[in-house]
């Protein structure tokens, strides 16, 4: 087990590192100068040379990377162009939000989509089982931003439940932060709950068909234990859509969060993506990145705790 643990640890060390330097790259791939672009058509050509100095863009690539990473192994993101703040202080102002609806988003997926999945795939080919289906493929055909405004107009506009916008910090009370936390999480798990749904759907088909499922039904095993250990089973592709629901979610959180205008890190980058804010694109890019890593190798190393058989 432990062995297993430490191989996943050393393979996420080089994907981490080719993240970096793409992530770095970013602002050398770049369609125009960036200077450019950031000093307007108004700059003169001593402000170009300033904000090109500023970006190290007179400096060799490899000159430039070997600092980033330096910088980068002391926790240094680098300093924004036009804040002139740390993007580790306005990371760290704006991860809160982020995580709080990412979090809340997860469990709430995971609660919904687990038991509609498990209960189609026991009644298939029944009504519920057909329900489920097509709230699944709803869930992938409609946009999150399309029913981001839905849900605004419905809850906040038309029947005046919930606020349409911003975020209340769970300091001020768990009431307040989780009324302004409902619309973007429902916006942003509807299209993780069909993903899981369908998947847990397939995957506990697959084993109810097994020998021993039909073997444990003729003993007379009641329905509740024969669909705990086929669920155990079926938990490996449960846990890999997770992981990769996670991609789907961080990219979700880009969009519903300016849709709601909730000041979180997918707000924060796309204020820089507009603003050709490089050193905050980089960071907070460089941030989601390293978050979906971490988060697969976890998903890796749970294989071996659903299947002991992987530790071998």
């Amino acid at each position: 087990m432990i062995t297993f643990i430490l191989r996943r640890l050393m393979a996420a060390v080089p994907v981490l590192a080719v993240v970096t330097i793409l992530v770095f790259s970013l602002l050398y791939f770049a369609p125009g100068d960036p200077a450019t672009i950031i000093g307007g058509d108004l700059a003169t050509p001593e402000e170009i040379a300033r904000i090109r100095s500023v970006l190290g863009l007179d400096q060799p690539f490899l000159v430039r990377l070997a600092i980033f990473l330096g910088q980068l192994l002391t926790g240094d993101l680098g300093t924004s162009i036009f804040s002139n703040l740390p993007v580790t202080h306005l990371i760290a102002q704006r991860i809160e939000p982020t995580l709080a609806l990412a979090t809340v988003t997860i469990l709430f997926s995971i609660a919904v989509a687990i038991p509609l999945g498990t209960l189609s795939a026991w009644k298939a080919e029944a009504l519920i089982d057909r329900l489920v289906m097509v709230v699944s493929v709803l869930g992938f055909s409609i946009p999150v931003f399309v029913l981001g405004y839905g849900l605004i107009w419905l809850f906040a506009i038309k029947l005046q439940w919930l606020p349409v916008q911003g975020y209340t910090p769970l300091s001020q009370g768990v009431g307040p932060w989780l009324a302004n936390l409902v619309l973007p999480m429902l916006s942003l798990s509807t299209v993780y709950i069909a993903l899981i749904a369908r998947i847990t759907r397939a995957s506990l088909l697959e084993v109810l068909a097994q020998d021993y499922v039909r073997t444990a039904k003729a003993k007379g095993l009641g329905d509740r234990k024969v669909l705990g250990h086929a669920l155990g089973n079926a938990a490996v592709p449960i846990a890999t859509i997770v992981g990769i629901g996670i991609a789907l979610l961080i990219g979700g959180v880009v969009v519903t969060e300016t849709v709601f205008a909730i000041p979180g890190l997918g707000r924060l980058l796309v204020d820089a993506i507009l603003r050709r804010d490089y050193p905050i694109i980089q960071g907070v890019i460089l941030l989601f990145a390293a978050a979906y890593v971490l988060i697969n190798l976890m998903i890796d190393i749970s294989y071996a705790v659903f299947d002991p058989r992987i530790r071998y």
